[in-house]
């Protein structure tokens, strides 16, 4: 029996609903960083580390739920996820000791991230979505994520300033299960049916091919310095705010325009992605983030050039999701989408990893970010001469041979 794909409509709205709750949960995260650390009596370095782990087991578990997305479909990837979200933001919320903290906010929540996020909604999308609105979709549903930035980090941030940071995460906790019932919405008919997505390659042949093209080495460099960027801002940048003398709610107000105008850039580099080379688009995004971070660090800092800044570096903020995973599944097909994704967002993790850590660590070290604001803007130029290299050419392969 054949199977029809999922509606387009269906798709994007529950993975645009499921992307916005689960991003803008985390995005809001720095949020709890001065909270946290002065409840507790730790120093950022502990709060930094357990969010450098988080970033690290979301990219790990990722390329899992990857493969399993792919095999199974992602609806039980996705409610097992939001179901662990909600334990880990509980843990996150009663945690005294900083091992047990990272525990909670980094393996468990990061755990979840990977079932919740992406890599595996954009294997949906790939596997749902005609090649020719592909880049689009995936521009739309990134979208969302920073709509739920937008969204979610003010609401957030009221909720830390009149419930207490504690049950602010605890109301976080019970939203997160309202991504079980959207995840209802992409179940997938079973994936070895006819009409279905086509496996001529085993996870292994798929895995072997992937890391020996170049042009997947140079994607997998280029998200390594975009986590490194995103995370290191978007932890680090409310309480360096706060270093200088701006009062709380610039923080907010900041991450909260970081997402709306990353609504317009994801959206705009996914539907330029159909119509241009996306190897170019991420060399333009990369070479940019480096150029506003310059102008950010020259400028007088007010809550006006931090609202400038914030607005600028939104539109580029999450704008390499739908460029980079689209030329994955342009160059490598849909089969193995989720993983080859999940692999491409493990680098990018390490990265966020190393943003997270370093701030956190060299800021104890030295007290002042200038450092890692520094490798930030270095990195953003290097990661613009390796994506230009790429071909987004379907890859060549010789016909599979006979069982």
């Amino acid at each position: 029996m054949q199977h029809k794909p999922l509606s387009l409509t269906q798709v994007l709205l529950c993975g645009a609903a499921i992307v916005t709750l689960s991003m803008g949960i985390r995005h809001g995260f720095g949020l709890w960083l001065q909270p946290i650390t002065q409840a507790q009596g730790w120093g950022r370095q502990e709060f930094g580390f357990a969010m450098a782990i988080q970033n690290l087991s979301w990219g790990f578990v990722g390329i899992f739920a990857g493969m399993v997305a792919d095999k199974f479909g992602a609806f039980r990837v996705i409610a097992l996820g939001a179901v662990i979200y909600s334990i880990g933001l509980l843990g996150m919320a009663w945690a005294t000791d900083p091992w047990v903290f990272a525990l909670f906010t980094g393996v468990i929540i990061g755990t979840a991230q990977a079932g919740t996020t992406y890599a595996v909604i954009y294997g949906v999308i790939g596997r749902n979505v005609p090649a020719e609105r592909r880049s689009w979709a995936m521009g739309v549903a990134a979208a969302a994520g920073s709509f739920g930035q937008f969204l979610m980090v003010p609401v957030e941030g009221l909720l830390i300033s009149q419930a207490g940071w504690q049950t602010a995460l605890v109301i976080l906790a019970a939203a997160a299960l309202l991504i079980v019932p959207l995840a209802w919405g992409l179940r997938e008919p079973a994936l070895s049916a006819p009409g279905q997505t086509q496996r001529d390659q085993t996870i292994a042949q798929a895995l072997k091919e992937a890391f020996k093209y170049p042009s997947f080495q140079l994607l997998m460099a280029g998200y390594f310095v975009c986590g490194f960027q995103v995370v290191f801002i978007g932890v680090h940048m409310p309480s360096y705010l706060k270093d200088h003398g701006l009062a709380p709610q610039v923080a907010s107000y900041a991450l909260a325009l970081i997402g709306l105008f990353n609504v317009f850039g994801t959206y705009i580099a996914g539907s330029l992605g159909q119509k241009m080379p996306k190897k170019n688009i991420l060399a333009f995004i990369y070479a940019a983030r480096s150029m506003a971070i310059v102008v950010f660090l020259l400028a007088p800092l007010t809550p006006t050039s931090v609202y400038i800044f914030s607005a600028v570096m939104g539109l580029f903020w999450l704008s390499t999701v739908p460029p980079t995973n689209a030329a994955v599944a342009q160059i490598f097909g849909v089969a193995h989408l989720s993983m080859l994704s999940g692999f491409i967002f493990l680098s990018h993790q390490i990265g966020s990893f190393m943003g997270v850590w370093l701030g956190g660590y060299l800021y104890d070290k030295t007290g002042s970010y200038n450092i890692v604001w520094l490798l930030a803007i270095a990195l953003g130029v290097f990661a613009a001469l390796v994506n230009l290299p790429v071909r987004e050419s379907p890859i060549a392969r010789k016909a599979p041979l006979p069982a």
